[in-house]
């Protein structure tokens, strides 16, 4: 059950094949570029499905349940909610009345919509929470939060699956989409209709194929290289000196066109584009010179990097475009007719809608650089791993009698706060993964820490913009993970003796049973229900989240 199960060296330690003229099957090199025991392969099984599908239904329970409440425009659903209707009636953003937050209260009624909005994020979440508001109705608050909902329960069953191939342990892949389904914080994005959830799923779904594209983008290496040799018990001299092309990687193009729609979503997906095409080439060099080909460095980067460059970048470009159709078939969107009003001389060879489209990114752009207005809920990205400053996304208070209140004084609150004994243990076992990555250069510690890294870091550059602690949602699935494999590492391999792995299991149902009982505490504050005030107050533990 632990991610350190296999008797075999893991990938990324030393060469495994140090003599060109060793003798080896394909499956017996197929199996030392997978790390996997001598003539066994690794599927998910049953179990591998299951845990992951409870999870997720446990999740879908916690996220569908009371998603109506509260029944009124909640935070930043403000503008995402009427964009999304803007795009059912018009296909792209367009301006609303000032009673607009009122109107969704008692049904739509006439919506202005005779001038364009002037946007800053791209398309796909809000198309996103568009469709289930054509489901269930676009004046039903059930309905606006509805693709949220489905979407961060898709998310707990991708990274449940994502555990069980990463660790190779259907056990702990049930672990990882438990503890992300009872996490108070994705369950909050799940339960509201702001972007950053939408880029949390297509981050983990290109992460997933990624992984995928690496298991077989070495089966096919093996393959080939076999197949160099001409028949004969090993490759000759010429097919280890470089290596064969291995140019049709179908995972890698699935895994573009996600980043692309991540992108698509809100542009810090940026980030994640940059970080996993460096992490899928650096897999495929190391493949490379564990099958023992002499020149590894340069024919990975020229072999494998050029053309993961170009199937990478073109598909996520492509999805990216894609999403903004709406806009591009428009006539009058804001900004879509600029290019016209404006003629260039150096620039006018370009059609007159991708002069029109990059003046938009540019201007986007600069209001995103710009952003720096004082807001009370605002928090630095120095104290997320900590939860310094969760955002409220709702309050209410109530008196005897009033929406419930049994109590002298009610609160109904949303907060984003997360389940701070999975949130303070994950941040602790970054330390932990940092140490396996770097001392022990496992491959799979290094591949969370840069899905932590490209949605943590990249905000440090940007330290006078105003921030949120829900920004992290985007990188809370690799924290996940990261949680999860040091618990592997607690509950300890199958060869250790019986009672160091009684030990590690009782250990690890301790932390699960009390990280349910601490999301069983704090779920009033995460779904707007409605408990007295001294019950709200005492699960406020810091004043900073208040």
């Amino acid at each position: 059950m632990s991610p350190t199960v296999s008797k075999t060296k893991a990938p990324g330690t030393a060469p495994l094949v140090q003599d060109p003229r060793m003798a080896f099957s394909v499956t017996q090199l197929r199996n030392r570029l997978l790390g996997w025991a001598p003539d066994t392969t690794f599927t998910l099984g049953v179990w591998g499905w299951v845990l992951p599908l409870i999870s997720a239904v446990i999740g879908a329970v916690l996220r569908l349940v009371r998603l109506g409440e509260p029944h009124s425009l909640v935070f930043d659903e403000t503008y995402y909610v009427k964009d999304a209707y803007s795009y059912l009636v018009a296909g792209y953003e367009r301006q609303w009345p000032e009673n607009a937050n009122e109107s969704f209260n008692a049904g739509l009624p006439e919506i202005l919509l005779a001038e364009p909005e002037y946007v800053v994020h791209p398309p796909v979440g809000k198309w996103m929470i568009a469709a289930g508001m054509a489901l269930f109705g676009a004046d039903s608050s059930f309905g606006w939060r509805f693709g949220a909902a489905l979407t961060g329960t898709l998310t707990v069953l991708l990274v449940g699956l994502i555990a069980v191939r990463l660790f190779r342990s259907p056990l702990l892949g049930g672990v990882a989409g438990l503890l992300l389904a009872v996490d108070g914080h994705h369950l909050v994005l799940s339960r509201t209709s702001l972007l950053d959830v939408f880029l949390a799923f297509w981050v983990v779904a290109a992460f997933g194929a990624l992984l995928l594209d690496r298991d077989d983008g070495r089966k096919r290496l093996a393959i080939r290289l076999s197949a160099s040799s001409g028949g004969a018990a090993s490759p000759g001299a010429a097919a280890l000196l470089y290596g064969p092309w291995v140019l049709w990687r179908p995972w890698r193009l699935a895994a573009g066109v996600c980043l692309g729609l991540a992108v698509g979503t809100k542009w810090s997906g940026l980030a994640f584009v940059a970080v996993f095409g460096l992490m899928t080439v650096l897999w495929d060099v190391n493949a490379r010179r564990v099958a023992g080909i002499r020149a590894w460095p340069a024919a990975g980067l020229l072999k494998d990097g050029v053309p993961a460059f170009f199937t990478v970048i073109p598909a996520a470009a492509l999805a990216y475009l894609a999403s903004w159709t709406g806009w591009l078939r428009s006539t009058d969107a804001y900004g879509r007719n600029w290019a016209q009003d404006n003629p260039s001389e150096t620039w006018g060879w370009l059609p007159d809608w991708l002069r029109s489209l990059a003046e938009y990114h540019r201007s986007a752009y600069a209001f995103h650089n710009n952003l720096s207005s004082e807001h009370g809920y605002e928090s630095s990205p120095w104290t997320w791993l900590l939860m310094g400053r969760p955002t409220s996304f709702f309050y209410e208070s109530s008196t005897l009698g009033v929406d419930g209140c049994a109590a002298d004084s009610c609160s109904t609150a949303v907060s984003s706060v997360g389940n701070p004994l999975i949130w303070w243990s994950a941040a602790l076992s970054l330390l932990v993964l940092l140490f396996c990555w770097l001392g022990r250069r496992d491959w799979r510690a290094g591949a969370i820490l840069a899905g932590v890294a490209a949605g943590y870091l990249p905000w440090f550059a940007y330290p006078e913009r105003t921030t949120f602690f829900f920004y992290s949602v985007s990188f809370e699935p690799f924290l996940i993970l990261a949680l999860v494999y040091v618990l592997g590492l607690i509950l300890g391999r199958s060869s250790d003796p019986p009672a160091r792995r009684q030990i590690g299991a009782a250990v690890v149902a301790v932390f699960i049973l009390a990280a349910v009982l601490a999301s069983a505490f704090f779920l009033p504050v995460w779904t707007a229900e409605t408990i007295p005030y001294s019950d709200w107050r005492l699960r406020m533990w810091m004043p900073s989240w208040i």
